[in-house]
């Protein structure tokens, strides 16, 4: 664990008199990510992370950001206010306005003490994530240049949670890209957080990104709430991580509760959390695919299926070969769900867009020989605010549906 003393200062960068770099052709979109391709490299040698200013083709003010001119997204602005200084203080207020967004406005701490306090682009600090899990902040650093702020971004949490514990984290494949290091720092025994009544282990610093998928929290209980609407006692929890939503299905009515994860740890936290709340299940490690076909074999059914992969790819260029592994599960899946028995897909897979989904959705309903009647179509929590002009932010889709 991190501990983090509360002043903390130094690292960053600031200042009124920025590098200026200059965007190769017209601006086409209004997009916070500038890739390589559209910069100019500078002249002076500017560190991976840097401040600078954004000038168009044209010489006129864009904004001020982040500079990396060895990543794919050479520039993250964060502002494009000419007035506005990218500082200490610039940084706290948006951390400030984004607890406010969370605590006075969805009032989530009357609910849980469990949930996304920073969401990247969509509160403005584009390359950081924050958890908050109890009393520990998980802070993950997608960008060099929020990693070079990072005391900044400590001092301004510390200012919204005194009483945190800080742990914080580079991700891997950021760390790559942007050309960074920041290794995590010890794990802890995991925390006990809440959501909505129900309880779950946190792993801290273990390989699950921040240790706990906050993203999903309302679907858990609309999930809840439809397993005791139909009385459905039999439920199926695929790619089940931490148990989630087979937690929630006992704690409304069902009995015969099995879940199913090829993680070994996922597999051991989802066991973990089933007897944390009271629910008695049986939790598989196991590949999906066979596992599922080997049910069909068998003629098992169940009242109730969800099916929660993990991402699929990062890629553009990958997402067909994303939509063929969607289409193969959810055909499998349906093949294992009751007539009538409610089905929960879900994909977390930001570039496949929800149109796409839905199509493989139809798609795999069709192969499978099923109808399916979708109910509701849902996504993350309010603690995950998108942009509209960063659709992408925009990433999990659930879909609650009967299957005829």
């Amino acid at each position: 664990m991190n501990d983090v003393p509360r002043k903390r200062r130094g690292g960053g960068h600031g200042g009124s008199s920025l590098p200026v770099v200059r965007l190769k052709s017209e601006r086409k979109y209004v997009h916070p990510l500038i890739f390589q391709k559209m910069v100019e490299r500078p002249g002076e040698r500017i560190l991976p992370g840097s401040l600078v200013e954004v000038r168009s083709v044209d010489g006129e003010f864009v904004g001020r950001g982040l500079l990396n001119m060895q990543a794919p997204m050479a520039i993250r602005l964060l502002t494009e206010k000419v007035d506005e200084q990218i500082d200490a203080h610039w940084l706290a207020e948006k951390v400030a306005d984004a607890v406010r967004l969370r605590r006075d406005v969805y009032r989530l701490d009357e609910v849980t003490d469990s949930y996304r306090v920073i969401h990247a682009e969509g509160d403005g600090l584009s390359g950081l994530i924050v958890d908050r899990f109890g009393d520990v902040l998980v802070v993950a650093f997608y960008a060099a240049g929020m990693w070079r702020m990072q005391h900044w971004v400590f001092d301004a949490l510390l200012t919204q949670f005194p009483n945190a514990r800080i742990f914080a984290f580079g991700d891997d494949n950021a760390q790559k890209q942007e050309g960074f290091d920041c290794p995590p720092g010890k794990a802890t025994k995991p925390v006990i957080v809440t959501e909505h009544g129900a309880k779950f282990h946190v792993p801290i610093g273990g390989k699950h990104k921040t240790g706990f998928f906050c993203d999903q929290r309302d679907n858990r209980k609309r999930w809840g709430e439809l397993i005791a609407a139909t009385r459905s006692s039999s439920m199926l929890d695929l790619c089940c991580n931490s148990g989630g939503f087979a937690v929630y299905s006992g704690l409304h009515g069902a009995t015969d509760i099995t879940g199913v994860d090829l993680d070994e740890e996922a597999v051991d936290f989802a066991t973990r959390n089933l007897r944390l709340n009271n629910v008695k299940a049986k939790v598989t490690q196991a590949d999906i695919f066979p596992w599922l076909r080997d049910a069909q074999e068998a003629g098992k059914r169940w009242d109730a299926v969800v099916l929660d992969p993990a991402k699929m790819t990062r890629s553009r260029d990958e997402v067909i070969e994303a939509l063929k592994k969607y289409l193969d599960m959810n055909k499998l899946a349906l093949g294992v769900v009751k007539p009538g028995g409610l089905f929960l897909t879900c994909s977390c897979t930001g570039v496949v867009s929800e149109e796409q989904f839905l199509d493989m959705l139809r798609r795999a309903a069709f192969y499978a020989g099923r109808e399916v009647q979708v109910l509701e179509v849902r996504g993350a929590g309010p603690d995950h605010p998108w942009l509209a002009h960063v659709n992408e932010s925009r990433y999990l889709k659930a879909v609650f549906c009967r299957v005829l």
